[in-house]
Protein backbone atom coordinates (compact mmCIF):
# COMPACT_ATOMS: atom_id res chain seq x y z
CA UNK A 1 0.00 0.00 0.00
CA UNK A 2 2.97 1.86 0.91
CA UNK A 3 4.49 1.69 -2.39
CA UNK A 4 0.67 2.60 -4.23
CA UNK A 5 0.49 5.67 -1.83
CA UNK A 6 4.20 6.53 -3.35
CA UNK A 7 3.37 5.93 -7.14
CA UNK A 8 0.34 8.09 -6.45
CA UNK A 9 2.60 10.93 -5.33
CA UNK A 10 4.55 10.84 -7.76
CA UNK A 11 2.20 11.06 -10.78
CA UNK A 12 0.84 14.04 -8.46
CA UNK A 13 4.14 15.95 -8.88
CA UNK A 14 4.42 14.88 -12.30
CA UNK A 15 1.32 16.23 -13.32
CA UNK A 16 1.84 19.50 -11.76
CA UNK A 17 5.31 19.29 -13.00
CA UNK A 18 3.73 19.38 -16.48
CA UNK A 19 1.11 21.88 -15.87
CA UNK A 20 3.51 24.61 -15.18
CA UNK A 21 5.84 23.67 -18.01
CA UNK A 22 2.50 23.97 -20.21
CA UNK A 23 1.57 27.23 -18.40
CA UNK A 24 4.87 28.39 -18.85
CA UNK A 25 5.08 28.07 -22.17
CA UNK A 26 1.93 29.88 -22.96
CA UNK A 27 2.41 32.89 -20.86
CA UNK A 28 6.20 32.62 -22.63
CA UNK A 29 4.41 32.43 -26.47
CA UNK A 30 2.28 35.60 -24.97
CA UNK A 31 4.78 37.86 -23.90
CA UNK A 32 6.92 37.11 -27.24
CA UNK A 33 3.78 37.84 -29.35
CA UNK A 34 3.16 41.45 -26.98
CA UNK A 35 6.84 42.08 -27.75
CA UNK A 36 6.28 42.86 -31.26
CA UNK A 37 5.16 46.62 -32.40
CA UNK A 38 1.50 46.43 -34.52
CA UNK A 39 1.60 49.43 -35.80
CA UNK A 40 -0.92 51.72 -37.82
CA UNK A 41 -1.15 54.93 -39.25
CA UNK A 42 -3.85 57.32 -38.84
CA UNK A 43 -3.74 60.33 -40.69
CA UNK A 44 -6.50 63.65 -40.41
CA UNK A 45 -7.68 62.90 -36.66
CA UNK A 46 -10.49 65.20 -36.68
CA UNK A 47 -12.25 63.09 -38.98
CA UNK A 48 -12.51 60.50 -36.30
CA UNK A 49 -13.56 62.62 -34.13
CA UNK A 50 -16.90 63.67 -35.57
CA UNK A 51 -19.14 60.73 -34.34
CA UNK A 52 -18.15 58.43 -31.30
CA UNK A 53 -18.55 55.17 -33.36
CA UNK A 54 -15.76 56.13 -35.41
CA UNK A 55 -13.09 55.94 -32.78
CA UNK A 56 -15.08 52.62 -31.25
CA UNK A 57 -14.77 51.42 -35.38
CA UNK A 58 -10.72 52.46 -35.10
CA UNK A 59 -10.53 50.74 -31.93
CA UNK A 60 -12.22 47.44 -33.39
CA UNK A 61 -10.09 47.40 -36.66
CA UNK A 62 -7.32 47.54 -33.98
CA UNK A 63 -8.53 44.49 -32.45
CA UNK A 64 -9.53 42.39 -35.12
CA UNK A 65 -6.22 43.32 -36.78
CA UNK A 66 -4.03 43.02 -34.11
CA UNK A 67 -2.86 45.94 -34.00
CA UNK A 68 -1.33 47.50 -30.49
CA UNK A 69 0.16 50.79 -31.45
CA UNK A 70 -1.51 53.71 -33.33
CA UNK A 71 0.16 57.08 -34.69
CA UNK A 72 -2.68 59.42 -34.59
CA UNK A 73 -1.79 62.51 -36.61
CA UNK A 74 -1.65 65.70 -34.43
CA UNK A 75 -1.97 69.19 -34.00
CA UNK A 76 -3.23 71.75 -31.25
CA UNK A 77 -4.41 74.12 -33.83
CA UNK A 78 -6.77 71.91 -36.02
CA UNK A 79 -9.93 72.36 -33.48
CA UNK A 80 -8.65 74.04 -30.35
CA UNK A 81 -9.58 72.94 -26.48
CA UNK A 82 -12.62 70.95 -27.96
CA UNK A 83 -11.04 68.62 -30.13
CA UNK A 84 -8.19 68.04 -27.79
CA UNK A 85 -11.12 66.82 -25.54
CA UNK A 86 -12.37 64.44 -28.18
CA UNK A 87 -8.52 63.29 -29.02
CA UNK A 88 -8.19 62.20 -25.08
CA UNK A 89 -11.72 60.60 -25.09
CA UNK A 90 -9.80 58.87 -28.21
CA UNK A 91 -6.88 57.77 -26.59
CA UNK A 92 -8.86 56.32 -22.98
CA UNK A 93 -10.57 53.96 -25.81
CA UNK A 94 -7.40 53.03 -27.47
CA UNK A 95 -5.99 52.90 -24.01
CA UNK A 96 -8.43 50.73 -22.43
CA UNK A 97 -7.43 48.41 -25.47
CA UNK A 98 -4.56 48.29 -24.39
CA UNK A 99 -3.19 49.68 -27.35
CA UNK A 100 -0.27 52.38 -27.20
CA UNK A 101 -0.97 55.86 -28.96
CA UNK A 102 1.60 57.69 -30.38
CA UNK A 103 1.66 61.85 -31.91
CA UNK A 104 2.23 61.66 -35.42
CA UNK A 105 3.87 64.93 -37.17
CA UNK A 106 5.01 65.04 -40.42
CA UNK A 107 6.69 67.67 -42.89
CA UNK A 108 8.91 67.68 -45.58
CA UNK A 109 12.11 70.23 -44.83
CA UNK A 110 11.61 70.11 -40.82
CA UNK A 111 15.58 68.55 -41.06
CA UNK A 112 16.63 72.12 -41.41
CA UNK A 113 17.73 74.02 -39.42
CA UNK A 114 16.36 77.34 -37.91
CA UNK A 115 12.50 78.23 -38.36
CA UNK A 116 11.67 74.70 -39.98
CA UNK A 117 12.70 72.65 -37.47
CA UNK A 118 12.03 74.66 -34.68
CA UNK A 119 8.25 74.37 -36.36
CA UNK A 120 8.63 71.05 -35.44
CA UNK A 121 10.07 71.76 -32.31
CA UNK A 122 7.25 73.90 -31.44
CA UNK A 123 4.50 71.14 -32.29
CA UNK A 124 6.56 68.75 -30.06
CA UNK A 125 6.20 71.46 -27.48
CA UNK A 126 2.22 70.97 -27.80
CA UNK A 127 2.00 67.49 -27.42
CA UNK A 128 3.90 68.00 -24.14
CA UNK A 129 1.28 70.56 -23.51
CA UNK A 130 -1.50 67.95 -24.12
CA UNK A 131 0.07 65.14 -22.09
CA UNK A 132 0.33 67.79 -19.53
CA UNK A 133 -3.28 68.58 -19.44
CA UNK A 134 -4.53 65.05 -20.06
CA UNK A 135 -2.45 62.82 -17.16
CA UNK A 136 -4.93 60.25 -18.00
CA UNK A 137 -5.20 59.99 -21.69
CA UNK A 138 -1.50 61.23 -22.86
CA UNK A 139 0.22 60.25 -25.81
CA UNK A 140 2.87 57.37 -25.26
CA UNK A 141 5.33 58.70 -27.82
CA UNK A 142 6.13 60.63 -31.10
CA UNK A 143 6.10 58.89 -34.37
CA UNK A 144 8.31 61.68 -36.87
CA UNK A 145 7.67 61.48 -41.14
CA UNK A 146 9.89 64.21 -42.03
CA UNK A 147 10.98 63.26 -45.54
CA UNK A 148 13.38 65.76 -46.97
CA UNK A 149 13.96 63.35 -49.43
CA UNK A 150 11.19 64.53 -51.30
CA UNK A 151 11.95 67.58 -51.84
CA UNK A 152 13.74 68.21 -55.14
CA UNK A 153 17.39 68.63 -54.19
CA UNK A 154 17.19 65.79 -52.35
CA UNK A 155 16.13 63.10 -55.11
CA UNK A 156 18.28 60.64 -56.73
CA UNK A 157 20.32 58.13 -55.59
CA UNK A 158 23.15 58.76 -52.90
CA UNK A 159 21.69 61.50 -52.39
CA UNK A 160 22.07 62.00 -48.55
CA UNK A 161 23.40 65.07 -47.98
CA UNK A 162 20.70 66.51 -45.55
CA UNK A 163 21.24 63.41 -43.11
CA UNK A 164 23.59 64.97 -40.59
CA UNK A 165 20.97 67.77 -40.76
CA UNK A 166 18.01 65.53 -40.11
CA UNK A 167 19.39 63.81 -37.55
CA UNK A 168 20.20 66.50 -35.47
CA UNK A 169 16.26 66.94 -35.78
CA UNK A 170 15.72 63.34 -34.54
CA UNK A 171 18.30 64.12 -31.77
CA UNK A 172 16.61 67.32 -30.69
CA UNK A 173 13.50 65.96 -30.60
CA UNK A 174 14.50 62.66 -28.49
CA UNK A 175 15.46 64.85 -26.19
CA UNK A 176 12.32 66.44 -25.42
CA UNK A 177 10.65 63.52 -25.45
CA UNK A 178 12.46 61.68 -22.88
CA UNK A 179 12.46 63.61 -20.60
CA UNK A 180 8.63 63.67 -20.75
CA UNK A 181 8.72 59.59 -20.90
CA UNK A 182 8.18 59.35 -24.00
CA UNK A 183 9.13 57.24 -27.38
CA UNK A 184 10.23 58.54 -30.32
CA UNK A 185 9.95 56.57 -33.81
CA UNK A 186 10.70 57.94 -37.05
CA UNK A 187 9.75 56.89 -40.56
CA UNK A 188 12.84 56.33 -42.89
CA UNK A 189 12.58 55.54 -46.96
CA UNK A 190 15.40 52.21 -47.84
CA UNK A 191 17.12 55.15 -49.15
CA UNK A 192 18.35 55.94 -45.29
CA UNK A 193 19.99 52.66 -45.46
CA UNK A 194 22.44 53.17 -48.95
CA UNK A 195 24.60 55.33 -47.32
CA UNK A 196 28.73 54.45 -45.90
CA UNK A 197 29.18 52.65 -42.56
CA UNK A 198 29.41 56.13 -41.02
CA UNK A 199 25.94 57.39 -42.12
CA UNK A 200 24.16 53.79 -40.70
CA UNK A 201 25.93 54.18 -37.47
CA UNK A 202 24.96 57.52 -37.09
CA UNK A 203 21.14 56.92 -38.45
CA UNK A 204 20.90 53.88 -35.94
CA UNK A 205 22.20 55.41 -32.93
CA UNK A 206 19.95 58.80 -33.16
CA UNK A 207 16.80 56.98 -32.38
CA UNK A 208 15.84 54.00 -30.50
CA UNK A 209 12.68 53.22 -33.22
CA UNK A 210 12.64 53.25 -36.68
CA UNK A 211 10.50 52.04 -39.12
CA UNK A 212 11.49 51.36 -42.56
CA UNK A 213 9.20 52.28 -45.38
CA UNK A 214 9.69 49.49 -47.72
CA UNK A 215 6.63 50.41 -50.47
CA UNK A 216 6.34 49.21 -53.89
CA UNK A 217 7.85 46.26 -54.14
CA UNK A 218 4.66 44.52 -55.75
CA UNK A 219 1.39 46.15 -56.61
CA UNK A 220 -2.04 44.59 -57.57
CA UNK A 221 -1.72 44.76 -61.15
CA UNK A 222 1.54 43.16 -61.87
CA UNK A 223 0.57 40.02 -62.80
CA UNK A 224 2.76 38.06 -59.82
CA UNK A 225 1.05 35.38 -57.82
CA UNK A 226 0.37 36.29 -54.02
CA UNK A 227 2.92 33.55 -53.50
CA UNK A 228 5.27 35.15 -55.58
CA UNK A 229 4.72 38.62 -54.23
CA UNK A 230 4.94 37.24 -50.55
CA UNK A 231 8.50 36.04 -51.83
CA UNK A 232 9.53 39.16 -52.88
CA UNK A 233 8.65 40.41 -49.47
CA UNK A 234 10.94 37.85 -47.76
CA UNK A 235 14.03 38.64 -49.83
CA UNK A 236 13.92 42.61 -49.57
CA UNK A 237 13.12 42.68 -45.84
CA UNK A 238 15.84 40.22 -45.07
CA UNK A 239 18.31 42.16 -47.20
CA UNK A 240 17.13 45.54 -45.94
CA UNK A 241 17.38 44.44 -42.13
CA UNK A 242 20.52 43.10 -42.83
CA UNK A 243 22.09 46.44 -44.87
CA UNK A 244 21.20 48.57 -42.10
CA UNK A 245 23.16 46.37 -39.39
CA UNK A 246 25.83 45.47 -41.02
CA UNK A 247 29.43 46.31 -39.49
CA UNK A 248 27.77 48.34 -36.91
CA UNK A 249 29.14 48.64 -33.38
CA UNK A 250 29.06 50.45 -30.04
CA UNK A 251 25.79 51.43 -28.10
CA UNK A 252 22.89 49.27 -28.92
CA UNK A 253 20.98 50.55 -32.42
CA UNK A 254 17.33 51.38 -33.01
CA UNK A 255 15.45 48.14 -33.14
CA UNK A 256 13.59 48.20 -36.51
CA UNK A 257 9.89 48.33 -38.17
CA UNK A 258 8.90 47.28 -41.16
CA UNK A 259 6.32 49.54 -42.60
CA UNK A 260 3.62 48.25 -46.05
CA UNK A 261 1.39 50.51 -47.24
CA UNK A 262 -2.25 49.50 -48.55
CA UNK A 263 -2.18 50.34 -52.22
CA UNK A 264 1.07 47.26 -53.18
CA UNK A 265 -1.13 44.92 -51.81
CA UNK A 266 -4.79 45.91 -51.30
CA UNK A 267 -6.74 43.00 -49.09
CA UNK A 268 -3.46 40.48 -49.10
CA UNK A 269 -1.65 43.57 -47.22
CA UNK A 270 -2.68 41.27 -43.67
CA UNK A 271 -1.13 38.17 -45.11
CA UNK A 272 2.05 40.22 -45.74
CA UNK A 273 2.65 41.55 -42.82
CA UNK A 274 2.28 38.04 -41.31
CA UNK A 275 5.05 37.03 -44.14
CA UNK A 276 7.23 40.07 -42.53
CA UNK A 277 6.81 38.68 -38.85
CA UNK A 278 7.35 35.20 -39.75
CA UNK A 279 10.45 36.23 -41.48
CA UNK A 280 12.09 38.59 -39.24
CA UNK A 281 10.67 37.72 -35.59
CA UNK A 282 14.45 35.67 -35.21
CA UNK A 283 16.13 38.66 -35.68
CA UNK A 284 16.82 41.11 -32.53
CA UNK A 285 16.90 43.71 -34.07
CA UNK A 286 13.51 43.88 -35.45
CA UNK A 287 10.75 45.75 -33.79
CA UNK A 288 7.58 44.55 -35.44
CA UNK A 289 5.28 45.67 -38.74
CA UNK A 290 3.13 49.08 -39.29
CA UNK A 291 0.13 49.25 -41.86
CA UNK A 292 0.10 52.50 -43.96
CA UNK A 293 -2.70 53.52 -43.13
CA UNK A 294 -5.98 53.19 -41.27
CA UNK A 295 -7.17 55.62 -44.34
CA UNK A 296 -6.68 53.39 -46.71
CA UNK A 297 -7.92 50.37 -45.48
CA UNK A 298 -10.91 48.32 -46.97
CA UNK A 299 -13.87 50.58 -45.84
CA UNK A 300 -15.94 47.35 -44.62
CA UNK A 301 -13.62 47.14 -42.10
CA UNK A 302 -13.65 50.14 -40.59
CA UNK A 303 -17.65 49.42 -39.77
CA UNK A 304 -18.82 49.88 -36.24
CA UNK A 305 -19.84 46.72 -35.00
CA UNK A 306 -23.06 46.04 -34.62
CA UNK A 307 -24.50 45.51 -31.41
Amino acid sequence: MRLSIELHRAARIALCVLAAAACFTVAHSAVAQAAFVHGLWVWKTPTLLDLPSRGEALRDFCRSEQINEVYLSFSSQNGGAAEEIEIGKLIVLLHRSHIRVEALLSSTDADQPGKHRDKLLAHVSEVLAFNREHQRDRFDGIHLDVEPQQRQENKGPGNLGFLPDLLDTYRAVRVLAEQNQMTVNADIPNKFLKGDLNQRQALLSSLPRLTLMLYELSSPGDGESTAAQADKLRQASEKFLNMAYQGLNGTQPARMSIGLRTPDYEGQLPNMLNVVQETLSGNPHYLGWAWHSYNDAPQALKQPAEM
